[in-house]
């Protein structure tokens, strides 16, 4: 291998060491009696809650529900892991050492394996807490089961469930990337603009995984701010926060009064998006949505403000209703104000 390729190599073999200073992977739920809602940490060797109390609440949830109790000490898989992981540091740091292109083919294969098995065990895992339920359980919901998603989102009863990878888990899917990439460089021999492009495409990958905005239920999903049941999408708004938790609301002026209120951090808000008044069906992310504002909208909460994707759209639903033009942080600086005084 390339001298290039070894150090890069070694630092992805060392990456996967993360999993003993964070979790791998973020499993969260929410719901409208449970508005910070509840989450539990997947690390290398145990399973904890986001909040202290938060997996002893997953529990008794599920208790009701006929799941069984997630006990961290009785996954043998906990137990497993942190020797699987480091002997992958160790193959890695090995073939880095030895520079030999078959040792790379081989480490990034095994790695393929691994996860790829990992994934699998997580869905047969889920699989088995979401559908093995108690038939005396007090809740029970024919033909319906408990089994959250691998990635991404998914309503079950009144909960959104939320999986996402935790820190350690997109350390190591970074590192896997290296390897592949690392693989293709070797075979192929490229110039040497291909170890920037093979890392701006790992960076670009992860982007494209990143949370984003989610389906709304309507006449199902409640406001998170007036506890409203979503029934009108052309006002339909959504904040999502870095680990993907989606706060749904009926009216922008509740989403930025929930902002204004710092219910979620600035730095934990991952994005806002505004349905689209004009196409109710699309969504626009608010920073370069164009508002009208307007005390003549029929808004849920009477806040004044729709959304549109274009500003053709807005001057033209101006023309109907009147008002004025706005940004979305030209709404956010009125309504702290207002929250101010």
């Amino acid at each position: 291998m390339r001298p290039t390729s070894r150090l890069v190599l070694a630092a992805a073999a060392i990456l996967p060491a993360a999993a003993w200073l964070a979790p791998l992977w973020q499993i969260g739920l929410t719901a409208p009696q449970y508005p910070e809602g509840l989450g539990m940490f997947v690390w290398i060797d145990t399973i904890t809650g986001q909040k202290p109390n938060d997996l002893n609440s997953i529990n008794g949830l599920n208790h009701y529900i006929g799941m069984k109790a997630i006990v961290p000490d009785a996954i043998p898989e906990l137990r497993l892991m942190p020797g699987i992981v480091a002997v992958l540091i160790a193959l890695g740091l090995i073939a880095a050492a030895a520079g030999r292109r078959s040792l790379l083919y081989a480490w990034t294969a095994l790695f393929a394996l691994v996860a790829g098995a990992g994934l699998i065990d997580f869905y047969v895992w889920g699989y088995d807490y979401g559908h093995d339920l108690d038939p005396t359980a007090a809740i029970k919901v024919p033909g319906l089961s408990y089994q959250p998603p691998i990635i991404g989102s998914k309503q079950l009863l009144n909960f959104t469930a939320n999986s996402w990878p935790g820190p350690a888990g997109w350390a190591l899917i970074a590192a896997l990337a290296i390897g592949v990439l690392l693989c293709i460089r070797e075979w192929r021999r490229p110039r040497q603009k291909a170890l920037a492009v093979a890392l701006a495409a790992t960076v670009a990958a992860g982007a494209c995984a990143a949370p984003g905005p989610a389906a709304f239920h309507y006449d199902t999903d409640a406001c998170e701010h007036c506890r409203m049941t979503i029934s009108e999408p052309a006002f339909a708004a959504q904040v999502v926060t870095r680990t993907g938790v989606v706060h749904r609301f009926d009216d922008p002026a509740c989403a930025l009064t929930f902002l204004a209120e710092a219910k979620v951090t600035p730095a934990d808000v991952h994005g806002v998006w505004l349905n689209d008044h004009a196409h109710p069906d699309r969504v626009v992310e608010a920073g370069v949505a164009v508002l009208v504002a307007s005390p003549k909208w029929r808004a849920p909460m009477d806040g004044g403000l729709a959304a549109f994707a274009s500003r053709a759209d807005a001057e033209a639903a101006m023309g109907q209703v009147g008002g004025a033009l706005v940004s979305w942080s030209q709404a956010g600086r009125q309504t702290g104000k207002r929250a101010a005084s």
